[in-house]
């Protein structure tokens, strides 16, 4: 089965999914129900009576399949911002895509199957009895989740399912779930003796052994080491900074409300608030443009290990793979236009090598904007195509095995996102090359050329590791905890 009908698949069973649950709890308000990677969910607001625990997930998976068979076709219709207020009046959550898609001015549509109705764009098997394999779906699991992710909203019930071409294929996975329950970095690192956590400190806060930080310590100079071999430099910076350092990045405006903020003791004559790094590029540029720079001195590469901080919701905290404190080995070339393809060239080779030692296969996403949401990227459309296309460019000539992702792209920059899959057949996103001419330019990075002018230069950001954190719990899962005798 093509990606793309396994897609549709995947959201014609969220559908199916939030019929069943009704069919039991006709209470629920159903919000949204999307295809995810393995599967789908339904976020569904249950504050009106009693909602389900794990223990109903068979119950409302029987549902399904019985519900399943009455599925022939989906037909759908165009209604009016009005017919569909009247429809949902009772669901304040559709509603606000209704008056959002009416502000718009974009169709609303309904896409109905058996005696089910739901809200929504499309994208569905054309003939879900037909096309679904009554086995090869299962529920997964019941979370919570804010609606829209945000949380100031309502706390909704999600559900989970799991969906495949076939019963084999569904089954192969839940033997890989197994399989990965058995190597969880954190079971592994608890018996290990590598890293703990402490509610005194806080979650998403891990505590490092002596035994944990020696290897993590190897990894990094690993790293380093590759790095230095290309004429890398180490850096050094604090971890707080003025708010307009971010402002003038552009990351304030984007990303104000994932910081951890800090103001100056009582009674101080600063008045300036400041912020726990979030990222290390801001104060990069600074060291970049605390000399004149002459074409002579091009390209000038900066490595540094350090801590950033983003205020993540403590319900998204997982582990080491989602943390407050994330130790970054990042690095930031400053190098002109005619350099930038060997730049990356040679970052894409340390990428090769470190991840080559731990016998990771790697694939590539092009990270590239979404062209029909410009105002959520900064800098014109015109150079993200050019930056856009030499990237793809330098992949080809690479031979690279790689995918394209529209909307994957950095607020700022396109990226190149390497993706490694592990010894049970997972990927994960680790290493990152971004390239972005529009930071430099926000704080006026310029280098004098050789005709005495000054020459706007360019801007390489790249990890390799990436977080050292969830590095180590990909490293600790791909290996079974069994590091190789070098760590």
């Amino acid at each position: 089965m093509a990606q793309d009908q396994l897609e549709k698949k995947r959201h014609t069973l969220a559908h199916l999914l939030a019929a069943a649950v009704l069919k039991d709890y006709p209470h629920a308000k159903p919000t949204i129900g999307p295809a995810i990677d393995n599967g789908f969910y339904y976020d569904i607001d249950f504050s009106g009576g009693e909602a389900p625990g794990d223990e109903d997930l068979k119950q409302i998976q029987k549902n399904m399949k019985k519900m399943l068979g009455s599925w022939k076709e989906f037909t759908h219709r165009e209604v009016t911002a009005d017919e569909a207020r009247a429809i949902y009046a009772d669901n304040p959550f559709k509603l606000e895509l209704i008056n959002e898609l009416d502000e718009k001015g974009e169709t609303i549509t309904f896409y109905t199957s058996g005696d089910f109705t739901d809200l929504c764009r499309g994208g569905h098997t054309e003939r879900p009895a037909e096309e679904i394999a009554a086995d090869s779906f299962k529920l997964d699991k019941i979370a919570g989740a804010y609606w829209r992710g945000d949380e100031k909203n309502p706390m909704l019930t999600r559900i989970y399912g799991l969906a495949f071409e076939d019963k084999e294929e569904l089954d192969a996975y839940l033997t890989q779930l197994e399989e990965a329950k058995k190597r969880d970095h954190r079971k592994l690192g608890k018996e290990l003796g590598l890293f703990s956590f402490s509610e005194l400190v806080g979650a998403g806060l891990p505590l490092w052994s002596p035994k944990g930080t020696g290897i993590r310590q190897r990894i990094d100079a690993f790293v380093q080491e590759l790095r230095r071999a290309k004429g890398y430099q180490m850096v050094t910076i604090p971890h707080i900074a003025k708010k307009s350092l971010y402002e003038t990045s552009g990351h304030w405006n984007k990303y104000s409300e994932d910081l951890f903020k800090v103001r100056a003791k009582e009674g101080s004559d600063d008045n300036d608030e400041y912020v726990l790094k979030p990222m290390n590029c801001p104060h990069h540029t600074q060291i970049f443009d605390s000399v004149p720079r002459s074409y002579r001195d091009m390209p000038q590469r900066f490595a540094e290990t350090t801590m950033v901080y983003r205020a993540e919701q403590s319900g998204e905290l997982a582990g080491l793979t989602r943390v407050l404190s994330i130790t970054q080995d990042d690095a930031h070339v400053f190098c002109r236009e005619s350099q930038l393809r060997d730049e990356i060239e040679a970052i894409w080779d340390i990428v090769n090598n470190f991840y080559g030692a731990f016998n990771f296969t790697l694939k590539v996403r092009l990270s590239f904007h979404d062209p029909d949401q410009k105002d959520k990227y900064l800098g014109d459309s015109a150079i993200w195509a050019e930056t856009e296309a030499l990237m793809k460019q330098i992949a080809e000539e690479r031979g690279a095995d790689y995918f394209i992702g529209i909307g994957e792209a950095a607020f700022y920059a396109p990226k190149l996102d390497f993706m490694a899959s592990d010894s049970i057949g997972r990927t994960h996103q680790v290493a990152t090359i971004q390239l972005d001419r529009m930071m430099p330019q926000r704080f006026g990075l310029t280098c004098v050329n050789e005709q005495g002018e000054k020459e706007p230069v360019v801007m390489i950001h790249a990890a390799i590791a990436g977080s050292l954190e969830r590095f180590m719990a990909v490293l600790i899962e791909h290996l079974g905890g069994e590091f190789p005798l070098w760590l």
